[in-house]
């Protein structure tokens, strides 16, 4: 008798073959069958007319503080994701010495918009050393598997101290002891080491993080340790300036170690080159030997903004910067006076003296009316030019400013406005299309667990499945190649080779999903992390069972009781699964 079987469903493997339709027995944590399965089991779900795929694995994350006091994993749970890779960009909280704890809060809340007060209250910083806190992570079963990079900046911190500052130069003895740091790491369970060299990178004290004035030297002597373990993906945020030959380096890294290093491909107002070229000189390096891997986003990465989020079209005016800190039914009643209304929107946006490289996104925010869009139950990841606040204001007859605070007002002043800061460039996702279908990319870029005032594309995986297979006019993606995409493919790059497949012996990570029904819902601010912090949430209708290690995590949006995922150590080989059953 089979633990589970899954009965009638549309099979979408993971290898990007057709779809058919087959039977799943699972038994334990593993696919044992597929076929036509007549014998009788411990539980059955039918899922005659739905598709069955292998769960989603999604690896750019940023839950090194959340995984530690959260079971559920969400948001990136509710959306078919049985796999998180977190520590990205080169932030992350190990190594800790008890003296750079808050500097490590300090340095993600910056990076990547997580409370600091919610990393103060919900970490307990049992450990110091990397593979510590990678105990600390086994301790706590979950609703899916994690797994983790060694952060550049936690390891800088680590070994340099109070010398760590930006521009700081390490000695050779400070290259090999973070090296061995990583060696350390790696051999313990880590799937890699990453780093971040972007000027939109900055600790909450604006500072650039550590990684971005890093020098060759110390990045390669870094890659070096991961090579003489065997294994690891190098990962990397990068303004890709010209003088910095970023790809001269990954390129000879990647060759010399054997290992993929892979980068956050992006249409950014920080990058200096191109995307087609980005892209163009991964192809270049790659013909030579290499194995470099653009990371490439699903949509426009886009700011939301909203009267209690991390930023809004407002947030400069001198009127706001007066009821700021009140709680929010002080600042509601006071949004709601319409002589303060009146006055907040005729003020001109006084920016910070220290705005530096980021003026231009803050006078984007407060004034580009043709480059945002209202958010609402209906939304379009991709609007037109006619959709804008500042097209919309004009059929209203409305100064787009007063249009765009009607509309933050409304639903109790609940209303968001989205802007798409990076990777919207043409005002469409046309060029996004042939990328998704080249073997040196990967579907990535969700920053899951972060930029919780401001972004929620945790959903990204839902948003494929949505607009490029079942919704978008033209230029779509066929269901068959846009699952093996987000789980086959990224599993790969990671070497976790024990699941991303629907086969026989596979890890059975399984989602069971009604296609017809998949649709996004309009996020909304919640309050539930640790101190009251707030972060963007986004739910979805047609998940209709994800199923980890042969439980059921979820059933129908809901969670369940069983907590089957943990801590990933180290690649996954399909061969040892294999012989261990």
């Amino acid at each position: 008798m089979h633990d589970l079987i899954i009965r009638g469903g549309k099979i979408v493997d993971g290898t990007g073959g057709a779809a058919y339709v087959a039977d799943i027995a699972i038994d334990g944590d593993s696919i044992t069958a597929i076929g036509e399965i007549s014998g009788p089991a411990h539980q059955s779900i039918n899922a005659d007319g739905k598709i069955v795929t292998p769960g989603f694995v999604d690896i750019h994350t940023h839950y090194d503080g959340q995984a530690t006091w959260d079971d559920e994993m969400a948001p990136s749970s509710w959306h078919g994701v049985t796999t998180v890779v977190m520590g990205n960009c080169g932030v992350g909280f190990a190594p800790a010495k008890p003296d750079k704890h808050d500097w490590l809060i300090g340095l993600m809340e910056g990076v990547e918009d997580i409370p600091g007060t919610a990393l103060a209250e919900g970490m307990s910083w049992n450990w110091e050393t990397f593979p510590e806190y990678l105990d600390a992570l086994d301790q706590m079963p979950r609703t899916i598997d994690v797994a983790t990079h060694v952060p550049h900046g936690a390891i800088r911190a680590y070994v340099l101290g109070d010398r760590e500052q930006p521009g700081a130069v390490p000695t050779q003895d400070d290259i090999d002891q973070m090296s061995a740091i990583v060696e350390e790491g790696l051999r313990a369970g880590a799937l890699g080491f990453s780093t971040s060299r972007t000027v939109l990178h900055r600790s909450i004290d604006g500072e650039l993080v550590p990684g971005t004035t890093a020098t060759k030297e110390e990045l390669i002597g870094i890659g070096r340790a991961m090579g003489r373990v065997g294994h690891g993906v190098f990962e990397m945020a990068s303004d890709l300036k010209y003088e910095w030959d970023e790809f001269g380096w990954m390129g000879s890294l990647s060759r010399e170690t054997g290992l993929p290093v892979t980068f956050a491909a992006l249409q950014s107002i920080a990058k200096e080159m191109p995307l087609d070229e980005q892209i163009q000189r991964t192809a270049e390096e790659n013909a030579k030997g290499a194995n470099i891997v653009a990371q490439i986003a699903l949509r426009g990465n886009g700011i939301i903004m909203c009267w209690r989020g991390t930023v809004h079209p407002f947030l400069f005016k001198p009127s706001w910067e007066e009821i700021k800190e009140l709680d929010w039914s002080q600042q509601y009643a006071r949004l709601k006076d319409p002589e303060f209304k009146t006055k907040l929107i005729a003020e001109e946006s006084v920016y910070p003296d220290d705005a530096g490289d980021l003026l231009p996104l803050m006078m984007i925010i407060a004034n580009g009316w043709m480059v945002q869009y209202e958010m609402d139950d209906d939304f379009n990841y991709e609007p037109t030019a006619a959709e804008s606040l500042a097209a919309r204001a004009e059929i209203a007859g409305m100064a787009a400013p007063e249009f765009a605070y009607d509309m933050l007002m409304r639903d109790d002043g609940k209303g968001m406005i989205y802007y798409p800061i990076l990777n919207y460039a043409d005002g469409n996702l046309d060029f996004l299309h042939p990328l998704f279908h080249r073997d040196d990319t990967v579907n990535s870029l969700s920053d899951g667990g972060a930029h919780c005032g401001t972004i929620c594309d945790a959903a990204a995986t839902t948003f494929f499945l949505e607009h490029w297979v079942k919704n978008r006019e033209a230029g779509r993606v066929t269901l068959e190649h846009a699952i093996k995409r987000q789980t086959a493919d990224t599993a790969k790059l990671y070497g976790l080779e024990d699941r991303g497949v629907l086969k026989p012996g596979y890890l059975a990570d399984i989602n069971i999903i009604d296609l017809g029904a998949i649709r996004l819902h309009k996020p909304w601010l919640a309050f539930d992390l640790p101190a009251g912090g707030k972060r963007l949430l986004q739910t979805a209708d047609g998940y209709d069972y994800t199923i980890k290690s042969g439980q059921v995590t979820f059933e129908r949006g809901k969670v369940t009781q069983a907590r089957p995922g943990g801590l990933i150590r180290g690649p996954q080989s399909m061969a040892t699964r294999l012989a261990a059953e």
